[in-house]
């Protein structure tokens, strides 16, 4: 059998299915974020085709897919009140060209030094979030604005469904839809050739129809008549605001991009993302994105991590998924208003499900507390605040827990009843751990001689260096020996050894 041949049929047997379930949860994801952002659905979605269609068939990540994502959300609501959909095709466009060239300058693979517990506490705090604001699509209600409102208000929510017959409805078709999307994947392996996911909505569509239930379903119209095309709006960039607002597009969608492309590649076994490539790619389609007029893409972890679940091989399954976004979109929006919405959010919560440490959190908890606590932080800041800042908040918290588990330091105190004390310290002497070493000379006989031995140490740091000196200064004004010095290949303290 041909080479050709056989690839073929590996599309066939793994991306294309996976394709289809990366589209049954881009589709709402799509539509979800351009009305949270104050623009029409279909520019959500317009933005979802290219992510797949021209960033998908680009060299960079094979299993990571793109479109417009939640971190970008208040920052493109802030440029549409400022400057109105219309600045949207320029603002994305100089976007997508400073990541071009961000890539060229080989930016990206500064992105690959990101802690393990960091992605791991990345996709944590997106799962909440979405499963957070699904909830609230079940019950026909909107979601708040913020994850922590979210969290708070889901008692509330479901106090309120609990009394209305609709959302109890809702409700039981979309835990039907995950029910028959599990149950699915636990059948034999001909069955499993179809996609769980689109057996569950497909099941869902026609449950809805066929028992007539009061169920919002999707709702799309045409493509064409929301594209602003960005070239008669190019002279908005004289605003020195627009191309400020461009340039912080650029960083964040270029930073989540890369944050999503270190998380994916931790989740599968295949070709590992090449990072300047990759950001080359998302500027390339965020070019084509700003010359359509809409809105801007990134690398979404959530789309991305269903790509991966379902079993995606190559590149092919994220650039059919544009395929079926168009051709649903674009020539068959009447098959998508067959959907209802909790179907969808059904789908989405699974997805959600997914993306949460059950099994590896208590493990780590138990081996390795300091990772745990990093992963902790790093959701919980994603949950309190947002994405990119949550990001950066648990990147700063493993580098003081590196600083803080490098600098262990041991302090060997020797009495042999006579003669000079024995002091020895052994590790990285830095000011983190500066209170054990002063407390322990502190705990010395002021009128005893004293040999202090620095020979094993590692490192020692401007703190700790000046404070050893300041020690030795005090001891020699009270001992009758001065401090005796052995400091190996360091520097000795300007006190000691007289």
């Amino acid at each position: 059998m041909t080479t050709p041949v056989r690839r073929a049929m590996r599309v066939a047997r793994t991306d294309l299915p996976a394709s289809i379930v990366v589209f049954l949860v881009a589709l709402p994801l799509c539509a979800g974020v351009a009305v949270a952002s104050g623009v029409p659905a279909e520019l959500g979605l317009v933005t979802g085709v290219v992510g797949g269609l021209v960033a998908g068939a680009l060299p960079g990540s094979s299993l990571q897919v793109s479109g417009p994502a939640a971190g970008l959300t208040a920052l493109v609501a802030e440029a549409v009140d400022a400057y109105g959909v219309a600045a949207l095709g320029p603002i994305v466009l100089v976007a997508g060209l400073l990541q071009i060239g961000l890539g060229a300058l080989r930016v990206g693979r500064w992105f690959q030094a990101i802690s393990v517990a960091v992605v791991q506490g990345m996709l944590t705090g997106i799962g909440l979030l979405l499963i957070a604001a699904q909830l609230y699509v079940l019950a026909g209600a909107t979601a708040p604005s913020s994850g922590i409102d979210k969290l708070a208000g889901l008692v509330r929510l479901a106090a309120r469904a609990a009394t209305s017959s609709t959302a109890l409805t809702a409700v039981a078709v979309g835990l039907g839809t995950i029910v028959i999307a599990v149950r699915w994947a636990q059948l034999p392996g001909p069955a499993r050739l179809v996609p769980g996911m689109l057996v569950a909505v497909t099941a869902a569509s026609a449950a809805t129809a066929v028992l007539d239930l009061p169920l919002a379903t999707v709702d799309v119209g045409g493509l064409l008549s929301v594209l602003q095309p960005s070239i008669g709006q190019l002279r908005q960039l004289a605003d020195v605001g627009v191309l400020g607002t461009a340039v912080a597009f650029a960083l964040v969608a270029s930073a989540e991009s890369l944050f999503s492309a270190s998380a994916v590649d931790r989740m599968h076994h295949g070709s590992r993302t090449a990072f300047d490539k990759e950001l080359v790619a998302q500027g390339i389609g965020n070019s084509v994105c700003g010359v359509l007029g809409s809105l801007p893409m990134t690398a979404v972890i959530v789309r991305s991590a269903a790509n991966v679940q379902a079993g995606a091989r190559t590149k092919a399954s994220r650039v059919l998924h544009g395929v079926w976004l168009l051709v649903f979109v674009a020539a068959l929006p009447a098959v998508l208003g067959l959907i209802p919405l909790p179907a969808l959010a059904g789908v989405l919560i699974h997805a959600g499900f997914k993306l949460l440490p059950v099994k590896v959190l208590p493990q780590l908890w138990r081996e390795h507390r300091g990772e745990a606590l990093v992963l902790a932080g790093t959701a919980g800041a994603i949950l309190l605040i947002d994405m990119f800042q949550g990001v950066l908040i648990g990147l700063g918290l493993a580098v003081a827990k590196s600083a803080w588990a490098t600098s262990h330091v041991r302090v060997h105190v020797t009495d042999p009843g006579r003669g000079p004390i024995h002091v020895r310290l052994v590790g990285n002497a830095t000011f983190l751990r500066l209170p054990v070493i002063l407390t322990a000379l502190s705990a010395l006989p002021a009128h005893r001689a004293v040999q202090l031995d620095l020979r094993g140490l590692r490192h020692v740091d401007h703190a700790c260096q000046t404070a050893l000196s300041s020690w030795a200064d005090r001891h020699n004004s009270t001992a009758p020996t001065p401090v005796l010095l052995l400091a190996g290949g360091h520097d000795p303290p300007s006190a000691s050894g007289r």
